[in-house]
């Protein structure tokens, strides 16, 4: 459903609106994080859009990824010299695939080379079947301090219907192993599966609250194009109106446990919110290495995007090459583009960001989408408070209409 209109001023022409001025000026730069891509798994999942790739039958070429990843690395440090790191996120794929020899090098690498904060937030994504007690001590033991372990369901009927290598006794037995290692846990956990019920959505979120958990990210499942399912859709999905009422039970169910929703997916107790996402949505800086990593990089006259190769074989080629071949994008943001890639983001968090921090992060004056921001406050889409842009209940139901005011 839309509810966007067209805005329009008293004589019926396209209101005028301040133009953006020739490119970004930063007088800061943001906090920077660190994206590492592990793009190996067990079995590609018929749901999944992201760079993931089947294991070879031998297993994961380790060292030769171990170092294409020192070279991507080596490479990008003109780039962010001197900046210090506040977060790294190691995700996939599946990375628990790394050995506890190969992850631990992996750490060590990062800290020889950047100016990682003391008490960075180091996480790991993990599933739970490859989950091994002995190695995620040894994960933590190496400076990870945080692991995302995705669960997707505790009902095995689900799990084999997503293609889970997993089954539901080996979630809960992931869970306590990772709780055992680190002070921080995130379950991925999905709704709206095949055939799901209320019920049956409710019961699963009920045994993963049941773990003490902190932290849990929610994904209403979706037929992304390029994938299994999206050729094969499964027959018996919830309708729009069940899934609605998931969304908003999952909500209630919740906050009535303690973990209030402070991003479209994301639920925490409080101080247990991911930092290192909260950087991506607060249009910090991100460095990506890896195969089909992509990053966001500020500098003091521009904004600069990149993504790498992604084929696992060809990125660690070419990385190998040392001749930038490996990066297979990199552009500069325009200031025509930076007020929609901004909002896209902040909008996100349900609090929203201090109005200040769009200058701060793009350079611009906020004068130049003040005429958005009054248009979307009139609909009722955005809180009319100066001091933040946030959306109002309302903006965040209706959220894909709200973001696209800023285009």
């Amino acid at each position: 459903m839309s509810i966007i209109i067209p805005i329009r001023n008293d004589m019926g022409a396209p209101s005028s609106r301040p133009k953006p001025p020739a490119g970004a000026a930063l007088t800061s730069l943001p906090p920077l994080s660190v994206y590492v891509h592990v793009p190996w798994c067990v079995r590609k999942c018929p749901y999944c859009d992201f760079n993931s790739h089947a294991a070879p039958g031998g297993g994961i070429p380790e060292r030769a990824y171990l170092d294409a990843l020192r070279s991507d690395l080596e490479q990008a440090l003109p780039s962010i010299w001197g900046r210090q790191v506040v977060s790294v996120f190691i995700g996939g794929g599946t990375p628990s695939l790394l050995s506890s020899a190969g992850l631990d090098e992996l750490l060590a690498m990062l800290r020889a080379y950047l100016n990682l904060w003391p008490d960075a937030e180091i996480t790991m994504e993990a599933n739970p079947g490859t989950a091994e007690a002995g190695r995620f001590q040894d994960y933590a033991a190496s400076g990870v301090t945080r692991f995302s372990l995705g669960i997707q369901s505790f009902d095995d009927a689900q799990l084999k219907k997503l293609g889970r290598i997993h089954d539901a006794a080996q979630a809960r037995a992931a869970i306590e192993m990772a709780q055992r290692a680190v002070p921080r846990v995130n379950l991925d956990m999905m709704f709206a599966l095949p055939g799901q019920t209320l019920d049956a959505c409710l019961a699963d979120l009920r045994q993963a609250v049941a773990f003490g958990t902190e932290h849990l990210s929610l994904y209403h499942l979706t037929m992304e194009p390029n994938t299994v399912f999206a050729k094969f859709p499964p027959e018996d999905l919830p309708d729009d109106d069940t899934s609605a009422a998931m969304q908003d039970a999952v909500e209630a169910e919740l906050a009535a446990a303690g973990l209030g929703r402070y991003e479209v997916s994301a639920y925490a107790r409080p101080g247990a919110r991911c930092r290192h996402n909260l950087n991506y949505w607060e249009f910090g800086d991100y460095l990506g290495i890896g195969p089909g990593a992509h990053g966001k990089l500020s500098f003091h006259d521009r904004i600069v995007r990149e993504a790498r190769l992604r084929g696992p074989d060809s990125w660690m080629q070419a990385a190998m090459a040392c001749d930038g071949s490996h990066i297979s994008e990199s552009r500069q943001v325009g200031p025509d583009e930076l007020p929609f890639e901004f909002m896209l983001n902040a909008l996100r968090l349900k609090e929203g960001v201090a109005s200040s921090s769009f200058d701060e992060r793009t350079g611009l004056s906020l004068a130049v989408i003040a005429h958005q921001l009054e248009a979307a406050s009139k609909r009722g889409l955005l809180d009319a408070d100066p001091t933040r842009l946030r959306a109002t209940p309302l903006g965040w139901r209706f959220l894909n209409d709200l973001q696209e005011m800023f285009l």
